[in-house]
């Protein structure tokens, strides 16, 4: 962590390079308060998990989940019955940062209707803002986006999860706790028609034993939609990128400030 301590050991530092996303967890007011410049690689680890929704998008308005799901239960081979499909239909982005930016690029080449709620956006190519609650109530898939913030904690709440339509997904690649997950095991429980592909949860990993492992309708991940492998090659050379512009006085493309920090997942 750059707090007191490890400042004080390091006079002549005069930048920090983060190969990864949020910076919540090592940065301090003391830190802060020095003026040092601090680059962070999320929106280069935005790029795969954008990636990773676009795919559960198509997953799930194929009803792809549901088959594998179930014929596994069977143990038998199971008929088509009727899904979404793509083209036409309405995908909802809670929260259009650096990564709902990024699925909201990738699914205009889709043809899907995208609608968004964002306080902070006013508006987006392609994407048609609406409030929460329309969000929610008519969208085939919803995928949440918003960082973890006090104002954020359990944003998805259970009147928001029981309007979903009917044989709508949710999909959450944020963090845990913006989705209320007491509220969503009792939605997903008595509403049979809905589904959840989780890759965060809160607490993270899952409890043993919980419904999370044993409801039908969910599937849960862990937290593998950032970088990966090979695609922690997308963060190295970003900061590398961003080295060579400090080194040469060009001005920094990716640095932070304590306020745009703090709206980071």
């Amino acid at each position: 962590m750059l707090d007191h301590a490890l400042l004080a050991a390091m006079p002549r530092l005069k930048l920090v390079l983060y190969a990864a996303g949020s910076v919540r967890q090592i940065v301090t007011p003391e830190f802060w308060a020095r003026g040092i410049p601090l680059v962070s690689a999320y929106t280069a680890n935005a790029v795969p998990v954008a990636d990773f929704t676009c795919a559960q998008i198509v997953y799930a308005l194929k009803g792809g989940w549901r088959y594998v799901l179930n014929a596994r239960a069977a143990r038998a081979p199971l008929p088509r019955t009727p899904q979404p499909g793509l083209y036409g239909s309405r995908v909802g982005l809670v929260s259009l940062g650096a990564i709902g930016r990024l699925v909201a690029d990738r699914l205009r080449a889709l043809r899907v209707e995208v609608v968004a709620y964002d306080p902070f956006t006013e508006a987006y190519d392609g994407v048609r803002m609406t409030g929460l609650e329309e969000l929610f109530a008519a969208s085939d898939v919803i995928s949440v986006h918003t960082p973890l913030l006090p104002e954020t904690r359990g944003l998805v709440s259970r009147p928001l999860m029981s309007s979903m339509s009917p044989g709508a997904t949710l999909i959450n690649t944020a963090r845990g706790a913006v989705v209320d997950e007491t509220a969503l095991l009792e939605v997903l429980a008595g509403r049979p028609d809905l589904f959840a592909v989780l890759d965060v949860t809160d607490p993270e990993p899952p409890a043993p034993g919980s419904p999370l492992f044993t409801l039908p309708n969910v599937v849960v991940t862990p937290h593998i939609a950032g970088c990966l492998g090979t695609e922690r090659a997308l963060l190295g050379e970003l900061v590398a990128a961003e080295l060579e512009r400090f080194a040469t006085g060009r001005p920094l493309q990716h640095a932070l400030t304590a306020e745009s920090a703090a709206h980071l997942a």
